[in-house]
């Protein structure tokens, strides 16, 4: 039940520093084994992962460009917490995997995030939770969708040029096949 406070146009905000409080908490308590917010979220994708992950696949998992992913991949590699290869279906992208250092610890990582779970969870009915986790779920499955479908509009629209006269008009930027055969009195 919501307080008179509370407002469904607050739910965003609560959302968001909830996660944000559950991580720094995270953090504190994983910076004694040498890893800063950035280096276990990044293991812990790749902990979970089915397959080694692209560095595109890390940036999207994290939520950051692919450039940031770069660099913290540059200093996970140097320190032995990550190993690249290249993949063997496109030698431009490299496949990242969890370091012998890294697998040492991840067991350590997921002990430290279950307590810390525990303790904030304490005291809340398991009906509570079971409501929460099917709402959140609900709400995280209606925003990827419209992810989903913004990014098949984007591929499937053609780009838009604008005529001398102004007017906008469909085209290819690059011109088909077709037409530059009729073009060039090919067949």
């Amino acid at each position: 039940m919501m307080s008179d406070g509370d407002t469904p146009e607050s739910l965003g905000h609560l959302l968001h520093g909830t996660a944000r409080a559950w991580r720094q908490k995270l953090d504190e308590r994983l910076k004694p084994m040498g890893l800063s917010q950035a280096k276990w979220r990044t293991l812990m994708h790749l902990s979970i992962a089915q397959e080694a992950l692209t560095q595109a696949e890390i940036a999207a998992r994290l939520g950051v460009e692919e450039p940031t992913v770069v660099t913290l991949l540059h200093r996970l590699e140097r320190e032995a917490w990550i190993t690249r290869t290249n993949s063997p279906y496109d030698r431009r992208c490299k496949m990242v995997l969890l370091g012998r250092r890294a697998q040492r610890v991840i067991s350590q990582i997921n002990a430290t995030a279950n307590k810390l779970r525990h303790e904030l969870l304490a005291g809340i009915p398991d009906s509570d939770l079971q409501t929460c986790m099917r709402v959140l779920t609900r709400i995280r499955e209606r925003a990827e969708e419209g992810e989903r479908h913004q990014s098949i509009t984007r591929q499937a629209s053609p780009r838009v040029f604008v005529e001398q006269n102004g007017q906008t008009k469909p085209r290819h930027s690059i011109p088909r096949k077709s037409a530059i055969s009729r073009r060039d009195g090919g067949d």
